[in-house]
């Protein structure tokens, strides 16, 4: 999606400002991290380095830790706030170690990670090759990745609300399942495979729902947003238009989440940047194949 651009300096902004409420309205988030721990029954090894990109307030860089009691766990956000508020998860028993980066610029050297784990991050990156290809730079031949994002459907209530009021962008898009694969397999990562959920909470009113996503830092960071304030008469005509959806007496929102998995190439497999490939293999392996 060409026209998919995020405001990174607004993701940063709301996710810092929501740190300090975020773990009052995380309930969605903590499930689909619990079934993503579950994914990482897939990789039958012992890891030495797990990373949690967007690790937001750390509780699952804390379940990681408690997983692999013997990894060193970095939990990485690009939101400061977050990573102070994710020391409360860390316990001088299995403790975890924290640092303020992006996702597609991770501060870790080339094949340097076992476990790579991204619960519900992933939908605020707009440069998918960057950010895959970064994953296949850090992840180890054999390396794991896990993670999970949201997808177009998501909030479709309430991107259906605010089009009954007027036709500017309120609420971000999110990327397709076959956009998402396509990257993955662009970027050379191995044996992806993709599932589709969605999850429908509901909420006694609209300006409950919006409250959780001004809690949880999720509001809409579309370059092609709205940027002055929005008329009463309009936010009125779209609570008008959520209301006409009620069912069973509530609100509902629909959260459609991709949970993927994917693997490290093997040595010597190119890894694919902008304008070329890159070969991985290692100095030692070609010095072999000299001719004498």
């Amino acid at each position: 999606m060409s026209d998919f651009q995020l405001d990174q300096q607004r993701v940063r902004r709301n996710f810092s400002h929501a740190a300090g409420s975020y773990e009052q309205h995380d309930a969605l988030q903590r499930e689909v991290g619990d079934a993503l721990l579950e994914r990482l029954g897939f990789y039958l090894e012992t890891p030495l380095r797990v990373v949690d990109v967007g690790a937001g307030t750390g509780r699952g860089s804390a379940l990681l830790k408690q997983k692999y009691p013997k990894a060193e766990v970095i939990a990485v956000d690009l939101a400061l706030p977050m990573l102070r508020a994710a020391k409360q998860h860390n316990s001088w028993l299995k403790p975890f170690r924290r640092v303020c980066a992006e996702a597609t610029h991770l501060p870790l050297a080339d094949h340097s990670v076992d476990v790579l784990y991204s619960n519900l991050c992933f939908q605020w990156v707009d440069d998918l090759p960057a950010l895959f290809g970064e994953c296949m730079r850090v992840l180890k031949p054999g390396g794991f990745m896990a993670f999970s994002s949201f997808g177009p459907d998501t909030l479709m209530e309430l991107r259906a609300a605010w089009a009954e009021a007027d036709q500017e962008p309120h609420v971000g898009r999110f990327l397709d399942m076959h956009d998402v694969g396509d990257a993955m397999l662009n970027a050379g990562l191995r044996d992806p495979v993709l599932d589709v959920f969605r999850y429908t909470l509901t909420y006694s009113e609209p300006r409950k729902l919006l409250e959780e996503l001004r809690g949880l830092g999720a509001t809409n960071a579309d370059r092609a947003r709205a940027r002055g304030l929005t008329g009463k008469a309009r936010y009125r005509r779209m609570l008008a238009a959520y209301e006409s959806m009620r069912r069973d007496g509530r609100i509902p929102a629909t959260w459609e989440v991709v949970s993927a998995h994917a693997w490290g190439p093997p040595v010597g497999q190119p890894r694919r940047v902008p304008g070329g490939e890159i070969a991985t293999f290692s100095i030692d392996s070609l010095r072999g194949s000299r001719r004498r």
